[in-house]
């Protein structure tokens, strides 16, 4: 799952900001697969995804600290912040539950259904009707998240459950990123994503301590591959070229993340994937880039 930046007019993008877009959202897509590696419990590996680059992020957050004049962040954003890191935390805790249960595809589409929550609350925000393309992107995804559900049921009771987890994540990250709105023009990106990063760490710890999941693991290599990957290199390359392009791009290239777990499930799970599982995910895929469309229209 990707943070959002803010979209500012910058010059035209270089092919180097499309292989960084295209490279982070590779990166993420392994998350997953790391998180089934990990001895560790899943959330616990979501713990150590956050502990273990938070020096590398305050480093990265230092160097892009902004003119001295710039007034500082208030209470009211600092409380905002740390609350997005407890959710942000919860939508973690909740998508790596979901890794466990469900199929690698599976849990990368419905753990991005929070960016179609974000639309239906813009709507509903905005009180008017959806225009032809939410309406199609809206149907496509209640089509396809009830194929996808069906299919679950049909594999195992535990691999719905997986699915559940995976949109309830959604879930989270939508109020993760209503709260970051209410901050974002106070911090620099890095900072920004340091300071949630830090909010979340100990959150995690706690859940995965509750839940009665081993903590410190025998084998470190996919923990730290989950974390260099997923929260630095994933989220810096995105961070670095997110603000570049349009949001129907952001969307076309986001669906690669989906396509790349659906091959890492097969490859090195023996996950199958039918017909009917093709169609499902084939509809919420399109859902997801009819939301960036949309967005896309707006600006």
């Amino acid at each position: 799952m990707t943070t959002i930046d803010d979209q500012r007019e910058v010059p035209r993008p270089d092919p180097w900001h499309f292989v960084a877009l295209l490279g982070g959202n590779f990166a993420l897509a392994l998350g997953p697969w790391f998180v089934r590696l990990a001895d560790s419990g899943p959330v616990s590996a979501g713990f150590w995804r956050l502990f273990l680059p938070l020096p590398i992020l305050a480093l990265l957050a230092l160097r892009q600290r902004g003119p001295a004049g710039r007034a500082k962040p208030g209470l009211k954003a600092w409380v905002l912040i740390a609350t997005a890191g407890v959710l942000f935390a919860l939508d973690l805790a909740s998508w790596h539950i979901g890794i466990a249960y469900t199929r690698l595809g599976n849990a990368s589409l419905f753990g991005n259904s929070g960016s179609l929550i974000l639309m239906v609350w813009g709507l509903v925000a905005a009180r008017r009707l959806p225009r032809l393309v939410e309406l199609a992107a809206i149907g496509a995804a209640v089509g396809g998240a009830a194929i996808l559900l069906g299919r679950s049921l049909e594999i195992d009771h535990a691999t719905l459950v997986g699915d559940l987890f995976c949109i309830l994540a959604g879930v989270f990250y939508f109020f993760y990123i209503m709260l970051l709105q209410g901050s974002r023009g106070q911090f620099e990106s890095w900072g920004l994503l340091f300071t949630s990063t830090l909010a979340s760490a100990p959150v995690m710890l706690a859940i995965a301590i509750w839940l009665g999941e081993p903590v410190w693991p025998h084998v470190w290599w996919p923990l730290i591959a989950l974390a260099f990957c997923s929260q630095v290199i994933g989220q810096g390359l995105i961070v670095f070229a997110l603000r570049h392009f349009s949001a129907l791009i952001i969307g076309v290239v986001l669906l690669t993340q989906p396509a790349v777990s659906i091959l890492l499930g097969w490859l090195a799970f023996g996950e199958t994937m039918g017909p009917l599982d093709a169609l499902g995910m084939a509809l919420i895929a399109a859902a997801l880039l009819l939301g960036r469309l949309s967005e896309s229209a707006k600006r």
